[in-house]
């Protein structure tokens, strides 16, 4: 048996059979780029597989060997890779630039940070694991705008980005190029996607038959993009690579053709789905924040639990009885979270604060959750384990602390202050949670009636709309 068949059986000992037989043949018979910077729902939508199990599978392979993680920040402008990483530790706080868009983006985990696979290369060599020897078009496409756009299906990838590039060069370290052209009015980008520089040409106003010159070196000292004013006609472009690297400039055209490609965006696995997963937090705890890295989500959904008269019940059943019966809602509560997409980010005595991606998945976790507790009531012939449940939704920061990926601002704190309302099993959810499209088709089928009541919480300003869910 050969070092990766070994590897792919323990990994039919930990994820679905059907999805590792579809990660099997896809590593053997799949072409190099599909096997670079693989997109999970691509794959499962492809595979017709369920998307968690897909996960699950990437995740447990990941840890065993058979492919590596790549946490890209995309552009939000035109979803190139601002920067690729081998961890969620080299993502920092600060902005990225983009030259192209001539913006700047700091970094936020459900919006610009994408988490693909690439098969390891002990596993299988491809193409990309050697980026500085790829064609220039190749590179280009799976390097810089990687698994964030929908590229056309079945076409050469050179030919098709003949419908909006003039012209380009292979720069060698310390070469130079001169390209003539003629230019038509339009606007123009000289982009070059190694160093990630970009100059502007505003072609416009009458047109000239004299020659202009424009010049463009390429280091490795980033420059805020500029922008040139030039005339239809004659133009001499002289590019210059002075890095260390090759450098790989196109003349671009900034039109419909570039605009309708750049629009076309896949679905993403995003770090913070990531995040809230939890064969995630289980298989890579240590790959987490640095202990001063504190990076944004602009939106995650809290729910917070807590055991109704935990004390009282200690003292009438008995330490080692509600010992168990604690530790039985606990098993159930990580199996509902699980099975929601969310994780548990930690427990406190009886209490347990968990994260979903979105404000549908915390809710039906949430009514999963208390008619569990029903069932292991019935099971135990008492009433004893009540849950009271609140969730909310909202902006926060991903922070390391205690050896513990956790999350701190006002939407945390307005999460615990809510699951503070509760008094018996009803739930008690925020006005970004109840108001939230698919959370309302979730409630409906659930045939669950949400009772708005005005509230003011301890250390927040302003008094909230807060729903019971009876």
């Amino acid at each position: 048996m050969s070092e990766t068949e070994a590897r792919f059986s323990v990994l039919r000992k930990s994820a679905d059979g059907e999805v590792v037989a579809a990660l099997q043949k896809y590593v053997r018979e799949a072409s190099d780029v599909e096997l670079n910077r693989i997109n999970v729902i691509d794959f499962a939508a492809r595979h017709q597989l369920a998307e968690g199990a897909v996960l699950d599978a990437f995740l447990h392979a990941s840890q065993i060997g058979l492919f590596d993680m790549s946490w890209n920040v995309l552009c939000p402008g035109c979803g190139g890779v601002l920067g690729a990483n081998a961890s969620l530790r080299s993502i920092h706080k600060g902005q990225y630039s983009c030259a192209i868009c001539a913006a700047g983006y700091e970094p936020t985990l459900d919006e610009m940070v994408e988490v693909s696979f690439t098969v390891n290369p002990r596993v299988r060599q491809i193409a990309a694991h050697t980026p500085e020897q790829l064609p220039m078009w190749d590179y280009v496409r799976q390097m810089f705008w990687s698994s964030g756009i929908e590229f056309p299906q079945g076409v050469n990838h050179a030919e098709y980005m003949k419908r909006f590039v003039i012209d380009w060069a292979e720069l060698g370290p310390g070469e130079k190029a001169t390209m003539s052209l003629q230019v038509a009015e339009g606007f123009l980008i000289v982009f070059e996607p190694v160093t990630h520089a970009a100059h502007f040409l505003d072609v416009k106003g009458e047109p000239t038959t004299d020659r202009q010159e424009f010049g463009v070196v390429f280091n490795n000292v980033f420059s805020p993009t500029g922008t040139a004013e030039l005339r239809p006609g004659p133009l001499r472009l002289t590019l210059e690579n002075r890095t260390k690297s090759r450098a790989l400039p196109a003349l671009y055209v900034a039109g419909d053709e570039l605009h309708h490609l750049l629009g076309h965006r896949k679905r993403f696995l995003t770090a913070r789905t990531l995040l809230t997963n939890q064969t995630f937090r289980n298989l890579f705890r240590t790959d987490m924040l640095e202990v001063d890295q504190r990076l944004k989500i602009t939106s995650l959904t809290f729910v917070f639990t807590d055991l109704k008269a935990s004390t009282e019940l200690y003292e009438r059943v008995g330490d080692l009885a509600a010992y168990d019966m604690v530790q039985d809602h606990f098993a159930v509560l990580n199996d509902v979270v699980a099975r929601e997409s969310g994780a548990v980010v930690k427990t406190i005595g009886d209490a347990v604060m968990a994260s979903f991606p979105t404000p549908d998945r915390g809710m039906s976790a949430v009514l999963a959750m208390r008619d569990a507790m029903k069932q292991l009531n019935r099971r135990r012939e008492c009433d004893d384990l009540i849950l009271k449940i609140g969730i909310h939704e909202g902006p926060c920061l991903a922070v390391q602390l205690n050896d513990r990926l956790d999350y701190f601002g006002q939407t945390v704190n307005i999460a615990a202050r809510v699951q503070g309302l509760a008094t018996a099993s009803s739930i008690y959810a925020t006005e970004p949670v109840v108001r939230d499209a698919k959370t309302a088709s979730v409630l409906k089928d659930a045939g669950a009636q949400p009772i708005a009541q005005q509230h003011a919480l301890r250390g927040i300003s302003e008094t909230l709309t807060v729903y019971e869910i009876p």
